[in-house]
């Protein structure tokens, strides 16, 4: 019997961690929050957009732009990835009221790519 015993448990531990790695392996990054968030209407213009993933990112495949209703691209510069791979900002020239949309595309540790897009809005007369 303890033999049977072993065999059983030893076959459980292998089919759970194949499926604990399949799991893993088959995640890919999508943003777990976004600074600033999606749909917020915000008083002062940023200085920076960030999107947290929940996942690891790789540094050589992400982008992020920042558009302005008349599709210029306002971002300052190329996209940053935290050197830890959870987090892709992106510094801003000066924004001046209106409605902005924030595009990324990023490939993820797993190799599969994702993207997206959200907007939001900077409030204010421009003065």
């Amino acid at each position: 019997m303890k033999i049977r015993e072993l065999l059983i448990f030893g076959a459980a531990s292998i089919l759970g961690a194949i499926v604990a790695g399949v799991s893993a392996a088959s995640a890919h990054s999508f943003p777990e929050s976004e600074s600033p968030s999606a749909g917020e209407t915000i008083n002062a213009p940023p200085s920076q957009i960030t999107i947290k993933y929940d996942a690891p990112i790789e540094k050589l495949f992400a982008s992020l732009e920042v558009l302005d209703d008349a599709g210029q691209n306002k971002a300052a510069g190329p996209a940053n990835v935290s050197p830890d791979g959870w987090m892709l900002s992106v510094n801003l020239d000066k924004l001046m009221p209106g409605g902005y949309t924030v595009k990324w595309h990023v490939v993820g540790i797993d190799s599969h790519r994702t993207e997206g897009s959200y907007s939001f809005s900077v409030a204010g007369s421009g003065q």
